[in-house]
Parts: structure tokens; sequence; C-alpha cells
């Protein structure tokens, strides 16, 4: 981790809800790829994560978050403005995946990567804006 960096003011990790966000939507997006309902347009990947029990929820957020989670922390710290989401280049994204990729070899190992990179950015772009740290709310009963 660099610390010029981190020491940076406006320079944050991934907050916990964004991390969830994250996840949430590239869990949608990986249903949406296996429902036939929502690939024909008869449903919404909303109204389809909505159906699902809270047990299958956490089936689909875990298998995809040993893949996720490592990758999305491991992405470089950059300066988010406010309402803004974190953006990275393509290349940040592959060395983050292809840190993680283990011992994947040969052809299996470049079709991991080109899948999981895609999954990352779905995952990215599921992150909402920054918001105003300076502007939350806390309610008087707090």
């Amino acid at each position: 981790m660099n610390p010029e960096v981190v020491g940076q003011a406006g320079a944050v990790r991934f907050t916990e809800h964004e991390l969830t966000a994250a996840l949430t939507g590239a869990a949608k997006s990986v249903l949406a790829s296996q429902d036939r309902d929502i690939r024909k347009g008869r449903r919404t990947a909303d109204a389809a994560w909505e159906a699902l029990t809270k047990f299958e929820r956490f089936q689909i957020l875990d298998g995809l978050g040993g893949q996720l989670l490592p990758v999305l922390v491991g992405l470089p710290d950059v300066e988010v403005p406010v309402g803004e989401r974190p953006s990275f280049t393509d290349a940040q994204i592959t060395t983050a995946v292809e840190e993680r990729l283990g011992d994947e070899r040969g052809v299996r190992r470049k079709a991991l990567l080109v899948a999981r990179v895609a999954l990352v950015k779905v995952a990215l772009l599921s992150v909402p804006p920054r918001q105003d740290p300076d502007a939350l709310i806390v309610p008087d009963h707090l």
C-alpha cells in the first residue's frame, strides 16, 4: 500500500456499503445471465433478485464474494470526488485480478482472467456515487 496515497485527504478505500452494492450488482448480473425470463424480457433482474429467498441470495453473494472482494480491496486507493464513482483503468483491474488468480495455468487462466475482469467491471458500475461525509445527518436519537 502506498503511504502517500493513503495519507491524502479524500483518498479512501471502499466503504462497507460500496462493497455490498458492488457485490449485489454483480450478483444480479450473474442471475440475469442465467435466468431465461430476464433474458427474454419477461421480468427484471431486480424482480428476480427479490423473488429469491434470503438463503438463495446468501449463496450467490457468498460464492461471488470470494472472487470479487479480494480484487476490489486490492485495487489502488484513488481520490473520488463527491457525487462520482471510483474509476480504475483496465490495467489496474487486470493487475488486481491476475494477482489473485492462484495456480491456474494456460487457457483456463486466460478464460478466468477475462471473465473475472468483466465481473469486476460490472461490480464497479454498481458502486453508488460517493456521498459527502459532511452532509450526513445523524438522527437525534443516536
